[in-house]
């Protein structure tokens, strides 16, 4: 592992960058922030004559274009040159330079200007509207009066789309003129919005606005706290917290968890909000994120049909259309286990009750699909063909796996003991067939190879390991920390190439801690998460590169807080109102706590503290707590 050059610092609850004023270091990054029915990717910076960058694409999901497609969001880019300009002293505002950059779940900009003038901008998306705000404060810090004006009060632009004419509009409450004396402020804001034609245009408040934002990312801090020692992992995780629960939007179809990126929205699909994001949303105890995702696992059903056609990868268009370009991409063993896990962890017998007839539709389907070595076969996986799959490959069937073992304990729950013996059973029938059609050496590595003829190493060999699959543990640890496949940003997708995507990361390090590789896993998870958190693209885990420029998909940020639910402290459910927690705390540490953690119907704070060579884990609630001792990789199973 190299150590990566960091270019922001922490601060309580947020990040800084703070810009160097005696030498120009141009740099320049995105990062996405969303409401119900808005989302913005801004980019800022700082060019090589020290002046301000800045961007904004704007995306509104339910004001839907032609080609009503999986892109088809109205999307619009405002530069800085297009927005209105400030005048200091009847001059425009054209040398701007950013003294720093803050992040905390909005985004702040304080910038010098000429005159002695001083610009603080907030940026940030509405929670409920089609608007995006940018809040000044300009103070002039000089002994002199100085003029402000901000031309042009409103600009218009007109778009056809599905249902008519939009109008996107930019707009601000500034005065005609401002005089400033010297350490006086003024106060304006911008806003950028999109309707209807025929829609009102509802303005409020930006002070309120701005509230609710920020009483937003404080519900999403106060509940799944994590404590550890090292505060880059705590922000981190709080950060992928906000990012994996804002890109929720409300559509005709109801609220609709979506991935972003300029490009997904008002869409779902069986990976991203099924398998990663779904099962992360009970622990979180939000809940918006629990009914965006019976929603989307309720759009599904429509489509399991009696004679076991695949489902789509994909519900597009706010659920009025599908995609299925890549055909099974492994879609129904990604369902069963998503919807599995989340209603197992929900600890809701009405949630377990109105999804298992889609879980046994989505397992019965996988037992159709096996082939004649009993492994899943499928005709891609989540990258859909952007690598090679054949015809079965190894996360289908880790997948359906898992999916069987979980079903069988929601079965056992429902009171339906033979189908759960069932399940049990091709659970077993899966795991040997797995480690007989999938178990190689791959580079010398013993390992699993990701499909029948590959002869490279996959990122996604760490799916067995996820799943409790240890049969190759040692050779699979060495080969995803190998060169081969290891890089400064984490797993390649396959060894000689440079193409990454987090999700494959993510999952390896959870993995690793499931297994009880803590040390490596915890060196690996501080040095991807400092990079992330404080290096050239922040604060988030991305979507992959060069696909996608590291886009701050929402679905990856669930995916990094399941390495620390799932993973560090090792919560699995058993039932509906029972778990594990098998905590893997690292040598360095003394302790650790999830607080406000939401599993199987209650709330719970969980903390682990290291007693000599053992371990004690403190589990309490609103009732009282208990406490539970034992070695080093003890599962302490807790019940209601």
């Amino acid at each position: 592992m190299s150590k990566h050059p960091e270019r922001w610092s922490l601060l309580d609850h947020g990040i800084q960058w703070n810009i160097p004023q005696d030498h120009v270091d141009a740099h320049e990054d995105h990062l996405e922030m969303s409401g119900k029915k808005v989302s913005v990717i801004v980019s800022y910076g700082v060019n090589q004559e020290g002046k301000l960058i800045l961007s904004r694409k704007v995306v509104w999901p339910t004001l839907r274009t032609i080609p009503n497609d999986t892109h088809g969001s109205l999307i619009h880019d405002f530069e800085l040159a297009s927005m209105p300009t400030l005048w200091i002293n009847g001059n425009p505002n054209v040398n701007e330079k950013p003294i720093c950059f803050q992040f905390n779940g909005l985004l702040y900009i304080r910038s010098k200007a000429d005159e002695g003038i001083r610009i603080e901008r907030t940026l940030f998306p509405s929670t409920s509207s089609k608007s995006v705000y940018e809040k000044f404060v300009v103070t002039n810090t000089s002994d002199q009066a100085v003029s402000i004006k901000i031309n042009s009060s409103l600009s218009r632009k007109t778009v056809k789309g599905v249902s008519g004419i939009y109008f996107i509009e930019v707009s601000h409450d500034a005065a005609s003129e401002y005089r400033l004396g010297p350490q006086e402020a003024c106060h304006f804001s911008l806003r950028i919005s999109a309707r209807h034609m025929q829609e009102k245009d509802v303005r409020t408040d930006v002070r309120q606005e701005k509230e609710q934002r920020s009483n937003l990312i404080k519900q999403l801090n106060q509940n799944l706290r994590l404590e550890t020692p090292d505060p880059v992992l705590n922000q981190m995780f709080a950060f992928a917290k906000v990012r994996a629960a804002e890109s929720i939007f409300e559509t005709k179809n109801g609220p609709t968890h979506g991935p972003g990126g300029g490009r997904y929205y008002a869409a779902i699909w069986t990976n991203d909000q099924v398998e990663y994001a779904g099962p992360f949303f009970p622990y979180l105890g939000y809940a918006l994120g629990n009914e965006a995702t019976r929603n989307a696992l309720r759009l599904y059903t429509a489509f399991m049909g009696p004679d076991y056609q695949p489902i789509p990868s994909s519900i597009i268009a706010e659920g009025s259309d599908i995609w299925e370009g890549a055909g099974d991409r492994g879609d129904a063993a990604m369902y069963a286990y998503g919807a599995a896990l989340f209603a197992l962890s929900s600890g809701d017998r009405a949630v377990a009750s109105e999804l298992w007839p889609a879980i046994m539709w989505c397992l019965t389907f996988c037992e159709k699909q096996k082939n004649k070595d009993g492994v899943i076969a499928s005709d891609s996986d989540e990258l859909e063909g952007r690598f090679p799959s054949g015809s079965a490959n190894l996360s289908t069937s880790c997948l359906a796996y898992a999916a069987y073992v979980y079903g069988s304990r929601l079965a056992r729950e429902l009171g339906d003991e033979a189908i759960a013996k069932q399940y049990v059973s091709s659970a077993q029938e899966l795991y040997e067939a797995i480690e007989q059609y999938f178990g190689a050496v791959v580079e010398g590595y013993d390992t699993y190879r990701y499909y029948d003829g590959n002869d490279l190493l996959r990122s996604w060999i760490c799916s067995p390991l996820v799943m409790g699959i240890e049969e190759r543990k040692s050779g699979t640890i060495q080969a995803l920390l190998s060169p081969r496949l290891w890089s400064e940003d984490g797993l390649v997708t396959q060894a000689g190439d440079t193409t990454f995507w987090d999700r494959s990361t993510l999952y390896a390090l959870r993995g690793l801690f499931v297994v009880g590789a803590t040390e490596e896993a915890i060196s690996y998870l501080l040095s991807y998460s400092r990079r992330r958190l404080l290096g050239n693209h922040v604060p988030y885990a991305v979507e992959a590169y060069p696909e996608g420029n590291q886009r701050h998909l929402s679905a990856e940020s669930a995916l990094y807080g399941r390495v620390m639910t799932e993973g560090i402290f090792g919560l699995q459910p058993t039932g509906l109102s029972s778990f594990i927690c098998k905590p893997r705390l690292p040598d360095a540490w003394d302790h650790m706590a999830l607080r406000s953690v939401h599993l199987c119907g209650r709330e719970l704070d969980l903390i682990v503290t290291r007693q000599g060579g053992r371990l004690e884990l403190i589990v309490s609630d609103k009732d009282g707590f208990v406490k539970f001792e034992g070695a080093v990789g003890t599962a302490f199973e807790i019940k209601k």
